[in-house]
């Protein structure tokens, strides 16, 4: 099992693709950190994977926080030691149409989808860089590949992370052999539906719920793949869409 004893943390992890990443992960050996704002789900997490006889450490913060994210790397290597993987999962999925002017979700999706990401890369960095070795995988979404109305913003910050993702390869994997892998879902039994205020674009996406989706364990069966590779093969994009979806 190449995950025994591997230190891998987890944003977003209190549901959806986090949960079900950190449960497989554990499954297979790796020591799961798990980071989210709700910590009362975060423990109830750990109790599951405890209970499975995985080992986790819960440590509560926001991603949009540049301390929280050091305070979740802090705590990881007094208990751990060492870190060897980080699944940028936590987003947001607020779509709306621009002419709404959902100004302050648009702000919050650059924050969470984008400077989340970057502040989980930049907390980890250090430690990679100093064992030159570790996997940076970011959840992004076939969203970053393609438009649609009332998806401007949220397409733009998840095209964002495929580009960021391709330049952390191209900078870190020849040189200090830190793996980077984009993973790229279409749409996914997930709560981030539940971030949509819209009410012209809930009309639109009512016809989505009558395809079969894909769910969170097909995402984490995709990560754990990506992380098990051997060294010198990098998984560069995943890119894993609903059979019945179109586009």
């Amino acid at each position: 099992m190449k995950l025994i004893d591997k230190v891998i943390i987890i944003s977003g992890a209190s549901s959806g693709i986090g949960r079900a990443t950190a449960k497989l992960l554990s499954r297979n050996g790796a020591k799961v950190v798990l980071t989210a704002r709700r910590l009362e789900r975060l423990q109830k997490l750990e109790k599951v994977i405890t209970d499975m006889d995985g080992e986790a450490l819960v440590v509560s913060g926001d991603v949009t926080k540049k301390n929280d994210f050091k305070t979740v790397i802090n705590e990881t290597l007094k208990k751990f030691g060492t870190i060897n993987g980080l699944v940028n999962n936590a987003g947001l999925m607020p779509l709306s149409f621009i002419k709404n002017l959902h100004t302050d979700e648009w702000d919050t999706m650059v924050d969470v989808n984008i400077k989340g990401v970057l502040n989980g890369v930049s907390a980890v960095l250090p430690t990679m860089l100093e064992n030159k070795s570790g996997h940076i995988i970011n959840i992004a979404s076939s969203a970053g590949r393609k438009i649609y109305p009332g998806g401007a913003v949220y397409c733009a910050t998840k095209a964002a992370i495929r580009m960021f993702s391709e330049g952390l390869r191209q900078e870190l994997s020849p040189t200090f052999g830190i793996n980077v892998t984009s993973i790229e879902p279409g749409f996914v039994t997930t709560e981030l539906m539940k971030t949509i205020t819209d009410d012209e674009i809930k009309e639109q996406l009512a016809e989505m719920t009558e395809m079969t989706p894909l769910e969170p364990e097909d995402i984490a069966e995709a990560i754990l793949y990506a992380l098990t590779q051997p060294a010198r093969a990098n998984v560069n994009d995943v890119y894993i869409m609903p059979t019945e979806q179109k586009q």
